[in-house]
């Protein structure tokens, strides 16, 4: 199955918990960044924790989870090669894999529940990147 990195901050790690048992028991090799604790913590610290994986090549993908997705995007987005979305549903996720080469899917704590997020995810760790005209549009997204 897919090799995967998972964060969140303290918003996120209730929905983060049951994420990471579902994608363990789909077969995913998951590395959890943290955090592992209800303590109020920073999301840039665990977004770049896991961006900075996903930009040298450890892991082909991420997940992170805060209360809406957007400040974990923002951040993981400063990694060169990282192509962060927020969806709230799985077609989002699965197009955002198939034609934007996303590789680091965000998600809202406060936007979805549990069943809606592992369908999210599923779409996302489903789709695959179709390339051709795509991969012409992906490569005009890193400045030059």
């Amino acid at each position: 199955m897919t090799k995967i990195v998972v964060g969140s901050d303290h918003a996120g790690l209730p929905l983060k918990r049951p994420l990471l048992d579902a994608l363990k028991a789909r077969g995913h090799e998951v590395e959890d960044v943290g955090t592992h604790e209800d303590a109020s913590c920073d999301y840039p610290d665990f977004a770049h924790a896991l961006a900075a994986k996903v930009a040298e090549g450890s892991f082909p993908v991420g997940l992170l989870v805060c209360g809406s997705g957007v400040g974990m995007a923002i951040t993981a987005n400063k990694h060169e090669g990282v192509r962060a979305v927020v969806c709230s549903e799985p077609y989002s996720a699965e197009m955002a894999r198939r034609h934007n080469d996303a590789n680091v899917l965000c998600l809202g704590a406060r936007v979805v529940g549990p069943g809606l997020a592992e369908a999210i995810v599923d779409a996302f760790l489903g789709a695959e990147f179709e390339g051709g005209r795509h991969a012409r549009r992906v490569g005009k997204i890193e400045p030059s």
